[in-house]
């Protein structure tokens, strides 16, 4: 496990306990009462819903054998490290940065990015690609090639 004042990667090291927690996690009912945490002295806490949702996504990555990195939505990014997230070349994210579609900062020679932004462009971008489908497909079905 890697640990900075910025982020968090936690490795599945517990293999076996975490598959037995997913495995409890995915059983749970949906219930209208938060969660609970206790302590080891036996002091329980209720879990706001989106501790609960981010110890959720952590367990099932972990389960699958993936590391998890958290981190503070105020981190900063280098263009590789954004690249990476964004699941594109680094030219690629610094062409992106160049026609302003995401927001960077340049102290010193380097850009960074702010993480939030780099989540919001792929936000954007997700949507977008799902509009263009659902118009696409509209498009077929209007022209008879689709569902025939």
């Amino acid at each position: 496990m890697r640990s900075t004042v910025e982020d968090t990667t936690l490795l599945p090291q517990h293999r076996a306990e975490i598959a037995e927690l997913r495995a409890f996690l995915d059983k749970a009912p949906q219930v209208s009462e938060p969660a609970v945490l206790r302590g080891p002295d036996g002091t329980a806490r209720a879990l706001p819903a989106e501790v609960y949702e981010a110890l959720l996504v952590v367990v099932r990555a972990l389960s699958e054998g993936k590391a998890v990195t958290v981190a503070p939505v105020h981190t900063t990014l280098t263009t590789q490290e954004a690249a990476d997230l964004l699941g594109v070349s680094r030219p690629t994210f610094v062409k992106i940065l160049d026609q302003g579609g995401i927001p960077f900062s340049r102290p010193g020679r380097h850009r960074r990015v702010r993480l939030a932004d780099v989540l919001e462009y792929q936000k954007l971008r997700r949507t977008k690609r799902r509009s263009g489908l659902d118009e696409l497909v509209d498009l077929t079905e209007e022209s008879g090639l689709y569902g025939n």
